[in-house]
């Protein structure tokens, strides 16, 4: 196989990547850490579902972007609105900011 094959295995062996997927899954667990530290944290199971597909979502676009041929610009600009759209979905889950 040459190094452009994109399997699995060429997939890990991609810092930047190991290290996005990496930083999202760290940031799944974060509130099942603060739920044995305090009781200020309650999460559902439901809710580190919803929360794991919205970083999936959220790590996904930023791969796809990534993958795209466009500009460093034009990648940043629309890693920053794939960032927006999970921060407002985030907040809207959070309080409900559109009611």
């Amino acid at each position: 196989m040459d190094s452009t094959d994109p399997t699995p295995k060429a997939f890990l062996q991609t810092p930047w990547r190991l290290t996005l997927w990496g930083c999202a899954a760290a940031l799944w667990l974060l509130p099942a850490l603060a739920m044995r530290l305090t009781d200020q944290v309650n999460w559902a199971p439901g809710d580190f579902a919803v929360f794991g597909a919205m970083l999936a979502g959220l790590v996904g676009g930023i791969e796809f972007l990534s993958a795209l041929r466009l500009g460093l610009r034009s990648k940043i600009i629309a890693a920053a609105g794939v960032v927006a759209v999970f921060a407002l979905v985030w907040v809207e889950l959070a309080v409900g900011i559109f009611d």
